[in-house]
Protein backbone atom coordinates (compact mmCIF):
# COMPACT_ATOMS: atom_id res chain seq x y z
CA UNK A 1 0.00 0.00 0.00
CA UNK A 2 1.21 3.38 -0.92
CA UNK A 3 0.47 6.87 0.33
CA UNK A 4 -2.00 8.70 -2.03
CA UNK A 5 0.84 11.63 -2.03
CA UNK A 6 3.42 9.68 -3.11
CA UNK A 7 1.69 7.62 -5.82
CA UNK A 8 1.86 9.69 -8.75
CA UNK A 9 5.64 9.62 -8.58
CA UNK A 10 6.44 5.96 -7.69
CA UNK A 11 4.29 5.29 -10.29
CA UNK A 12 5.77 6.85 -12.93
CA UNK A 13 8.93 4.78 -12.31
CA UNK A 14 6.64 1.22 -12.58
CA UNK A 15 5.40 2.44 -15.39
CA UNK A 16 8.61 2.99 -17.04
CA UNK A 17 9.99 -0.77 -16.16
CA UNK A 18 6.56 -2.31 -17.00
CA UNK A 19 6.75 -4.20 -20.34
CA UNK A 20 4.34 -3.67 -23.45
CA UNK A 21 0.60 -5.21 -22.62
CA UNK A 22 1.27 -5.17 -18.95
CA UNK A 23 -0.52 -3.90 -16.30
CA UNK A 24 -0.93 -2.06 -12.85
CA UNK A 25 -3.75 -2.04 -10.73
CA UNK A 26 -4.53 0.48 -8.56
CA UNK A 27 -7.47 -0.38 -6.14
CA UNK A 28 -8.99 1.84 -2.60
CA UNK A 29 -8.45 -0.19 0.84
CA UNK A 30 -11.72 -2.09 0.18
CA UNK A 31 -11.29 -2.87 -3.08
CA UNK A 32 -14.33 -1.69 -4.34
CA UNK A 33 -13.26 0.46 -7.05
CA UNK A 34 -10.02 0.51 -9.19
CA UNK A 35 -8.05 2.01 -11.80
CA UNK A 36 -6.17 -0.33 -14.42
CA UNK A 37 -3.13 1.45 -16.05
CA UNK A 38 -2.31 -0.46 -19.42
CA UNK A 39 1.33 0.08 -21.12
CA UNK A 40 0.24 -0.17 -25.06
CA UNK A 41 2.94 1.35 -26.46
CA UNK A 42 6.00 2.94 -24.90
CA UNK A 43 3.98 6.25 -25.53
CA UNK A 44 0.57 5.63 -24.69
CA UNK A 45 -1.09 4.08 -21.87
CA UNK A 46 -4.91 3.26 -21.69
CA UNK A 47 -6.36 4.13 -18.04
CA UNK A 48 -9.79 1.47 -17.32
CA UNK A 49 -11.51 3.12 -14.48
CA UNK A 50 -14.29 1.16 -12.56
CA UNK A 51 -16.16 2.34 -9.82
CA UNK A 52 -18.32 5.26 -9.31
CA UNK A 53 -18.35 5.86 -13.37
CA UNK A 54 -16.94 3.24 -15.85
CA UNK A 55 -14.49 4.81 -18.45
CA UNK A 56 -11.86 4.20 -20.71
CA UNK A 57 -8.82 6.65 -21.04
CA UNK A 58 -6.08 6.89 -23.73
CA UNK A 59 -3.35 8.94 -22.77
CA UNK A 60 0.11 9.63 -23.83
CA UNK A 61 2.49 8.67 -20.29
CA UNK A 62 3.33 12.78 -20.16
CA UNK A 63 -0.44 13.49 -19.86
CA UNK A 64 -1.49 10.37 -17.18
CA UNK A 65 -0.27 12.87 -13.61
CA UNK A 66 -2.80 15.46 -14.76
CA UNK A 67 -5.56 12.64 -15.65
CA UNK A 68 -4.80 10.90 -12.64
CA UNK A 69 -5.12 13.75 -10.58
CA UNK A 70 -8.92 14.19 -11.18
CA UNK A 71 -9.39 10.33 -11.42
CA UNK A 72 -7.68 9.88 -7.80
CA UNK A 73 -9.84 12.58 -6.62
CA UNK A 74 -13.08 10.91 -7.83
CA UNK A 75 -12.67 7.45 -7.65
CA UNK A 76 -10.33 7.69 -4.01
CA UNK A 77 -11.81 10.71 -2.86
CA UNK A 78 -11.39 9.71 1.25
CA UNK A 79 -8.90 7.13 1.09
CA UNK A 80 -5.11 8.19 1.72
CA UNK A 81 -3.57 4.61 1.05
CA UNK A 82 -4.10 2.86 -2.49
CA UNK A 83 -3.33 -0.48 -2.99
CA UNK A 84 -0.92 -0.87 -6.10
CA UNK A 85 -1.05 -4.36 -8.07
CA UNK A 86 1.25 -5.57 -10.51
CA UNK A 87 -1.22 -7.49 -13.17
CA UNK A 88 0.70 -9.61 -16.29
CA UNK A 89 -0.61 -9.53 -19.83
CA UNK A 90 -3.96 -7.72 -19.64
CA UNK A 91 -6.73 -8.57 -21.67
CA UNK A 92 -10.02 -6.76 -21.61
CA UNK A 93 -12.80 -8.22 -20.17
Amino acid sequence: MLDKSALIPALREKIKKLPLGHAIDLRTYKRDRSLVIVKLTAAELLVVEDGFEQNEFRVATTGLPKLLKMLLKREFPRSNKVRLYQLGKFEQQ
